[in-house]
Parts: C-alpha cells; sequence; structure tokens
C-alpha cells in the first residue's frame, strides 16, 4: 500500500516542487504544490534522506495560490507554476538561482540580478512538439513522463500556433511520432512531422504553412520552405527546421542585448562564440568589428550560421565540437562566450578554455545547476563572478536562464 503522510511545505525547489520536511526530518519534494501549504502526499519514490509525492489533499492554502489558467494542469508535465501570480514566478526563481550557486557551486553571496521578466507570461512560445497519442491525436507528456494524454488545450504557443495545432490530424499517419510547429515573424509557420522512413502524404492541412518530414531517411520539404526568418533587434536570422532557436522571440531579443553589455567588445579583439547555433550572439559581434571565431557541430546550424553572418569577412566558422574545436585553437582569445546545452561544459572543453585563458567569459546556461557546477570550477580556475542576469524564457514552468560575467583575476 502507498505511504501518505501530511507535510508543511516551506520552500521552492529547482524542478518546479515545493519542499518540506517529515516527522523524521527526511526532505519530501511535492509537485503543483506552494511553500505555506499543508498538503496530504502520497509517495512514490522513498530513500533515506528525501522522498517525492503527489498532493492528495491541500489541507492548509498558500495565499499565494491561484487558479490555474488551463484545465490540464497538474496533469501535463510541461507547466509548473500555473497555480502562481506572475511576480511571484519570478520572485521564486530568482531564490532558486540564489540557491543553487550557493549549495552546488559554493558561492556564500552570488551577484544575482533582479530576473527580467518575459513581456508576456501567456503565449510566447514560437516553438512547440506534440507527441502522438495512442488514438493518434496530439498530445503531451503527463508529468510522470511516462503517458501521452490528449491535450485539448494550451496557452503557451503564440497565436498564430494556436489557431494552428488543433487543424493538424495524424491519425492516419501511424510513422509519425512527434508533431513540431514552428513560428517566425515574415512567414507561415511551420510544421515539423518527425517520423521513420519516407513521406506518406504530400500534405497534411489546407493552410498556407511549410511542412517538412524529418525522419532517419532524411529531410523532406513537402510544402513551402525549410526554414523560417526571425527578426531580432532589426536583424533578420534564417532558422532551418533543424536548428535551435529561442523559443521566446522577444525575451531572445533582452538575452542579445545582455550579453553584448556583459562582453563589452573593443574592435580588433579576439572572440570565440562556443556553441554558436546559427549565429544569435556571433551576428551583434561582428558588426562590432571583432576577429571572430564560432564553433557549431549542428549542420543544419551551420548553414544558417554561413547565411546570417554573410558579408562579415572577420568572421569564421568551425563545423565541429567544442571539444575538438578548441584543441586546435592556438590564439589565446580576449574573450569566449558559451551557450552550452543543459548539460553544461564538458571536462575536456572546460580544460581547453583554462589552457586558452581568456581574459573573461561569458556563460549563457539553460540551467542554474550546471552553472553553479561550472561556476565554481571556473572559481577555483581564477575567474571570478561579475554579475549574474536570470531571465524568464519559459514562464509558467521551472526553466531558468542566465547570463553571467567571469573575469580572469
Amino acid at each position: 500500500m502507498t505511504e501518505t503522510l501530511e507535510v508543511e511545505l516551506t520552500g521552492m525547489a529547482y524542478g518546479g516542487e515545493a519542499f518540506g520536511r517529515d516527522d523524521d526530518g527526511r526532505m519530501v519534494f511535492v509537485p503543483f504544490a506552494l511553500p505555506g501549504e499543508r498538503v496530504r502526499v502520497r509517495l512514490h519514490d522513498e530513500r533515506k534522506r528525501w522522498a517525492r509525492g503527489y498532493p492528495d489533499a491541500i489541507l492548509q492554502l498558500s495565499p499565494q495560490r491561484i487558479t490555474a489558467r488551463c484545465k490540464h494542469f497538474s496533469v501535463c508535465g510541461g507547466c509548473h507554476y500555473q497555480h502562481l501570480a506572475y511576480e511571484d514566478q519570478l520572485r521564486y526563481k530568482k531564490e532558486i538561482v540564489i540557491d543553487q550557486l550557493q549549495r552546488i557551486g559554493g558561492f556564500q553571496e552570488p551577484p544575482v540580478e533582479d530576473m527580467i521578466g518575459s513581456p508576456s507570461a501567456w503565449n510566447y512560445r514560437n516553438h512547440m512538439r506534440f507527441q502522438r497519442s495512442e488514438s493518434g491525436q496530439l498530445g503531451f507528456y503527463d508529468h510522470t513522463g511516462d503517458e501521452v494524454f490528449v491535450v485539448d488545450e494550451c496557452h503557451l504557443p503564440e497565436q498564430d500556433l494556436d489557431s494552428l495545432w488543433p487543424e493538424i490530424d495524424v491519425e492516419a499517419l501511424e510513422t509519425v511520432q512527434q508533431v513540431g510547429l514552428r513560428s517566425g515573424q515574415q512567414d507561415p509557420p511551420m510544421v515539423l512531422l518527425h517520423a521513420s522512413g519516407k513521406p506518406e502524404i504530400e500534405s497534411l492541412v489546407e493552410l498556407p504553412v511549410s511542412m517538412v518530414w524529418n525522419s532517419d531517411a532524411g529531410i523532406f520539404v513537402l510544402a513551402g520552405d525549410d526554414h523560417l526568418l526571425f527578426e531580432i533587434s532589426q536583424r533578420e536570422f534564417r532558422v532551418s527546421a533543424g536548428s535551435f532557436f529561442q523559443v521566446n522571440t522577444a525575451m531572445a531579443t533582452e538575452l542579445v542585448v545582455q550579453v553584448m553589455d556583459l562582453l563589452d567588445p573593443i574592435d580588433g579583439e579576439h572572440i570565440l562564440d562556443l556553441y554558436a547555433g546559427v549565429g544569435l550572439f556571433s551576428r551583434f559581434l561582428a558588426e562590432k568589428e571583432v576577429v571572430l571565431l564560432g564553433m557549431e557541430e549542428s549542420p543544419a546550424a551551420c548553414a544558417d550560421y554561413l547565411v546570417n553572418l554573410e558579408g562579415f569577412e572577420q568572421v569564421e566558422l568551425w563545423a565541429t565540437t567544442v571539444e575538438q574545436g578548441l584543441a586546435g585553437v592556438q590564439l589565446q582569445p580576449d574573450a569566449i562566450i558559451l551557450d552550452p546545452p543543459r548539460a553544461g561544459i564538458s571536462n575536456q572543453a572546460f580544460d581547453e578554455i583554462i589552457r586558452l585563458a581568456p581574459d573573461r567569459i561569458v556563460y549563457v546556461s539553460c540551467d542554474p545547476a550546471t552553472l553553479a557546477r561550472d561556476g565554481k570550477k571556473l572559481n577555483t580556475a581564477g575567474y571570478q563572478v561579475q554579475t549574474i542576469t536570470p531571465f524568464d524564457m519559459f514562464p509558467q514552468t521551472y526553466h531558468i536562464e542566465t547570463a553571467s560575467l567571469w573575469v580572469a583575476s
């Protein structure tokens, strides 16, 4: 029989769960609950020092609790904070960044600025990915990550995607596992069918969209174009179907502004842009007439980078992993910008960065835990953190983006 217990919740953890201690002092983590609430918890994962469970009943409500907008909240695994007003979400996220840096990184008083909030807390995503349910309808993973449920509403996609996804029907397309939707600013939206084998169809909806079939057999353009165009601070970026781009277009602009302020490039400096993607940061750096070397391993992103940086002669792109690319760099750069995946900086890449000994490093992170881990290593290697600015790229979720400046001491 599953154990249940009552817990007074006292804080918010990274990952979207509230936490408190049981009568034995064990930490208990509970999703969809809030600090200040007393809950009856049904445990599903018990360890000696901690446990996780789902709230069976909220016995005492937090005054911060509000009514979630979406009927799928507490079932869906996509949102974690719909029961909090947006200003409270921002406050908790800043506290979480500080906590991660203190506990994991060992920084006593990390210089964390206030969160930069999203202009819109809803309908901000330019990229959505739906799973195919057993019935062939579009769905999301539930909060356990084990099952797909059919979705009836979602309040995160941009308006043109919000009107598009209910029109998508893949019931007859058994090899389609996922459906991605992307929205640029100058083009019709794009439908990406993640499937196996060659395309089974010529078109899917009678709407003005681009359609791309992405499978182990290759990428096939069924309609329209294989890319979208985004505008960031009056600069145009091509983003292909297989390339990563920030899902919150408005916040991407805010991030670029902050990164450029932190880096403060000077004409003629040598700068490395690692994990360069389609060239979001490189495009603005190139205008400063620095000598720029970008590194990116994704072939699609590299192709976009070359288009987006066309005309800048002092820019070079290496289509390689960061680890392999850094090993071939002999010139000491003045600065390095890092925008790694969620796993952070690998040990090999870190060793090469320290070998190159740049004067300053701007680290863009999508995970405060790996930022804290890597920040501790940077600090040990002689770099002092000057400032850390968190960005709310993903309202209603626990995800947090940060941009930080590290200077050689």
